[in-house]
């Protein structure tokens, strides 16, 4: 069994997307593979859980435009502005 991997963000938390977010699915009153939020966007993290297969964190990210995504560490960062991906070294 693989032991789950600790959350490096917090519920709370400000990200920002790393890259741009698209429609995997989730949201069938958009279309298929349309942009949700834009690489840079400012979101907070309202959930904290885990992929069940794999055991590493999934964070549900609260963007300005209304929509909670979904999203694994490599997709966010807690700092503004391009840089390092959090947890990423």
């Amino acid at each position: 069994m693989i032991e789950p991997r600790m959350p490096i963000f917090q519920w709370g938390q400000k990200v920002w997307a790393e890259t741009d977010l698209y429609n995997d699915g989730s949201y069938p009153d958009r279309e298929p593979d349309a942009l949700l939020v834009a690489a840079g966007t400012e979101g907070e993290i309202v959930q904290v859980g885990y992929h069940e297969e794999a055991n590493i964190p999934v964070y549900l990210v609260e963007f300005p435009n209304g929509c909670v995504v979904g999203c694994f560490e490599e997709e966010l960062r807690a700092e503004h502005g391009k840089g390092q991906v959090a947890g990423l070294i």
